[in-house]
């Protein structure tokens, strides 16, 4: 059986090329080892190994100069996260003569964005989008904006004070935004994200009790808001969905990352109740894991189609 590979745009889709990260950021080299089957590699259970390679890829394939976050947030896998703006670019071409929007016109609204900025990071390298970029955590917001001027990007960082919310009283009466995107927090309890982490950690061939000891030293860390939530990521799509009928003429495009097939069933009823125009479901594979999003628009493609004649500079 062919396994599935990343997105045919992803620079990422034939492994890493550590002889170029290296180049790009000497910084990586000590934490550079030999696997079993003679190849370099990292110890992808290290954080300080995975934050030396995300700090690598996106100096040398995204031009980001500066990034570092604090050691208990979340470091994301960063093919993963180019995937997902890749099938967003795509998505937005469909209303656009295939063509694929680029430029700062194009307004992105990047929900939970983390102290790690990495999605407005990624895709204003790879297209040149304006991003805004939300979290309920204050601590994220001040380094992702820090990251943001040190790298001389003009984003909009934003807190939702209420952590209850989503799209409610983040966005302004002004505001319009072609796209949102988000990785929501995929468990439902602190106790459920540990029984996770302890599950990534047996899969790496380490011992549950390393896990234990040394719950800091996560790769897979992260903070409570970028982990869990109540009711985990089904309720938080629904949650989503709900407040999405309150920008519905604000907003082209809304979508989220579902990380939980099983979930989809009850996602599309979801919609349903809303009365939502148009739903796709786009798929994405990285490796053996298969993963995908769920994009809604209260725009019929008439109204699309007018929406980017109005507003895109082809």
């Amino acid at each position: 059986m062919k396994q599935p590979k990343l997105h045919p745009r992803n620079q990422h889709i034939n492994g890493y090329d550590f002889d170029f990260l290296i180049n790009a950021s000497p910084e990586l080299q000590p934490f550079v080892i030999t696997s079993a089957r003679n190849e370099q590699t990292i110890d992808f259970s290290d954080n300080q190994s995975v934050k030396q390679l995300n700090k690598a890829l996106l100096k040398g394939y995204y031009q980001v100069d500066f990034w570092d976050i604090p050691d208990t947030y979340l470091c994301p896998p960063v093919p993963g996260r180019v995937d997902y703006l890749h099938y967003l670019a795509d998505l937005l071409a469909i209303d656009n003569k295939n063509l694929i929007p680029k430029g700062k016109q194009i307004k992105v609204l990047d929900i939970g964005t983390g102290a790690n900025l990495i999605y407005p990071l990624i895709g204003n390298s790879s297209y040149q989008w304006h991003f805004t970029g939300s979290d309920v955590d204050p601590i994220s917001v001040k380094i992702a904006k820090q990251i943001a001027q040190f790298n001389n990007l003009k984003f909009d960082i934003r807190l939702q004070k209420k952590q209850s919310n989503i799209f409610t009283n983040l966005i302004k009466f002004k505001d319009i935004f072609d796209i949102t995107l988000c990785n929501p927090p995929f468990h439902s309890s602190i106790e459920e994200a540990n029984k996770g982490s302890e599950r990534k950690w047996k899969n790496l061939n380490k011992k549950s009790n390393k896990f234990v000891k040394d719950k800091n030293n996560l790769n897979f860390g992260g903070q409570k808001a970028e982990l869990w939530c109540p009711g985990g990521e089904l309720q938080f799509i629904k949650n989503m969905i709900a407040e999405s009928t309150e920008f519905q003429e604000q907003c082209l495009w809304f979508t989220c990352l579902v990380s939980k097939k099983e979930n989809l069933t009850a996602i599309y009823k979801e919609l349903e109740l809303h009365k939502i125009t148009e739903v796709k479901t786009i798929d994405m594979a990285q490796g053996q894991k298969i993963s995908r999003f769920i994009a809604w628009s209260f725009y019929n493609n008439d109204q699309r189609q007018e929406w980017v004649k109005s507003r895109w500079k082809n």
